[in-house]
């Protein structure tokens, strides 16, 4: 989509740092990090939620969520734990509507979240 913000992460017209990238899949800081570590893991290809997913969907989130834990591991996580958060709509807090997973970690996590 051309006024999608994550889409044009995606395809370069926004230069982010990237924390790991492949052909379906781009992992980068949050702008407005929630933990010590907050990375945000988006599909390529734009969907707007998971609310959204539609069957052919299924394996660009499954390739989201083998990235945040491929991140997770690069970064250390997987020893001591994290979160991996989606938000889908507005009254979860969802403000970019394009799919994507939070990866947080670096601290102890509250149960129930906020």
């Amino acid at each position: 989509m051309d006024d999608c913000i994550f889409c044009k992460i995606a395809n370069g017209k926004i230069l982010v740092k990237p924390v790991a990238e492949d052909a379906d899949t781009f992992a980068f800081a949050d702008l407005n990090p929630q933990a010590p570590t907050h990375i945000l893991v988006i599909p390529k290809a734009h969907v707007q939620s998971l609310a959204h997913v539609s069957e052919g969907d299924w394996p660009a989130v499954g390739r989201v969520l083998a990235m945040v834990a491929r991140v997770a591991k690069q970064l250390g996580l997987d020893q001591t734990g994290y979160r991996t958060v989606f938000n889908s709509g507005k009254d979860a807090g969802q403000s970019v509507d394009h799919l994507h997973a939070h990866l947080l970690g670096g601290r102890a996590m509250a149960w129930p979240p906020g």
